[in-house]
């Protein structure tokens, strides 16, 4: 994977939607672990939702509770994510990351990283 490229970030009001997109030209995501981050103004990044691209079940990171979704498209190559019930503590940067792994496991050490799309979710 050399690019990871990050698309649909915008702004909404609170409990409006955005889909954001993670796509790798010129590579196919396979075996791979592709991992959904976020980092808001002042804080630490933190962990979104992972996928293993190989199937099995996503996870998410608590805070989620159930209001996005990280899906992946095979034939276009792209990994979303869904995101619900939006709300302004939802609003930073969001981060694409991959990782490969040759055993299906993802273990939250990515190596590949995208420039992060903006999400803005206003009161």
């Amino acid at each position: 994977v050399r690019r990871l490229v990050e698309s649909g970030g915008g702004s909404v009001q609170a409990g409006g939607s955005l889909k954001l997109s993670c796509a790798a030209p010129g590579y196919k995501f396979s075996d791979f672990c592709i991992y959904w981050y976020r980092q808001s103004d002042g804080m630490e990044r933190e962990g979104v939702a992972a996928l293993y691209t190989g199937g099995g079940r996503p996870y998410y990171y608590p805070f989620v509770n159930g209001r996005f979704t990280i899906s992946q498209d095979n034939a276009k190559n792209i990994v979303y994510l869904q995101m619900d019930r939006l709300n302004p503590d939802d609003t930073g940067k969001y981060y694409c990351a991959a990782q490969f792994t040759a055993d299906g496991v993802c273990r939250g050490s990515p190596d590949y990283w995208g420039q992060g799309t903006q999400v803005t979710v206003s009161s």
